[in-house]
């Protein structure tokens, strides 16, 4: 396979495999005239959480938190003991990484903003994949502006600045929401007190 296109969600997978004529449904993606189409569901990859760290439970003595690094893992879900990877999210990132390693060329067509470019190099990063990419840089789903978006990609170092801003953001809402969290929590000893960049 030639080239896979990455979108931030099926439905948009759905329209452009349309364009680019990737009609033969397979689990996980749309496949077909030596392209398929994959997707994401939001964001599948994210930074981990304290424990991650060696940081269990709210203590005053391990604040603040400042990992040397930031670690993705893929999305957690609730479990009876803590948190686990979301199955299905699971189940998806390996299909993404199935069809990233035949092709020869990623095409990234999540959503054209800071959190599109960031959902992509999460998942980019955390499969450790080095095959090329380009950009669709498109912001409505009719035929026209898609196969406009398709004559026109963009070089993918073209937005490194673009991701560069989003992974600041999302690493600062960490440092800022579990520091603060976990200060406020400690210091009122009354149960878990949220705090971030959202709820402030």
């Amino acid at each position: 396979m030639k080239n896979v296109i990455i979108a931030e969600k099926p439905s948009v997978a759905q329209s452009i495999a349309a364009i680019v004529g990737a009609g033969q449904r397979k689990d996980g993606y749309l496949e077909g005239n030596g392209c398929a189409v994959t997707w994401a569901f939001g964001h599948l990859v994210g930074l981990a959480m304290p424990e991650a760290y060696g940081f269990a439970g709210f203590r005053q003595e391990n604040l603040p938190i400042l990992p040397p690094d930031f670690q993705l893992i893929p999305r957690q879900v609730k479990a009876e003991k803590g948190y686990k990877a979301d199955p299905g999210v699971l189940k998806q990132l390996k299909v993404i990484k199935e069809v990233f390693d035949q092709c020869d060329k990623i095409i990234v067509a999540t959503d054209a903003g800071r959190e599109g470019e960031l959902i992509h190099r999460y998942i980019y990063n955390y499969l450790g994949c080095t095959k090329p990419f380009v950009r669709l840089w498109i912001s409505s789903l009719t035929d026209k502006a898609i196969r406009e978006g398709l004559d026109n990609l963009q070089p993918g170092e073209r937005y490194d600045n673009l991701y560069l801003s989003a992974k600041s953001r999302s690493e600062a809402d960490w440092l800022i929401g579990i520091n603060a969290t976990q200060a406020l929590s400690v210091a009122a000893g009354q149960g878990v007190l949220s705090l971030g960049r959202v709820q402030t």
